[in-house]
Formats: C-alpha cells, structure tokens, sequence
C-alpha cells in the first residue's frame, strides 16, 4: 500500500544516454520524487 498522493501517472519509454539510461519526463516533475517499474516484457495489445 502507497503512502502517498500520487499526482500523476504516465508511460515513458527509457532511452540510451552515454552508458546508462534516461527518461524524458517534464520539467515541472523536477525535484519530485518518482517510482519506474521496469517490466521483464511488453504486454501485448
């Protein structure tokens, strides 16, 4: 069970920076604290 509010939920897709990753998400979100669940494959639809 989540312990806060969330204020929004969207999908983003990872992409390659340097030798690591990243993920583009907007600038207002900046300094919020965020939660990314990687799934092991895509679901089909």
């Amino acid at each position: 069970m989540l312990k806060y509010e969330i204020e929004t939920f969207c999908e983003r897709v990872i992409i390659k920076f340097a030798n690591s990753a990243k993920l583009d998400e907007l600038k207002k979100y900046i300094g919020k604290r965020a939660y990314v669940i990687v799934l092991k494959k895509q679901p089909a639809g």
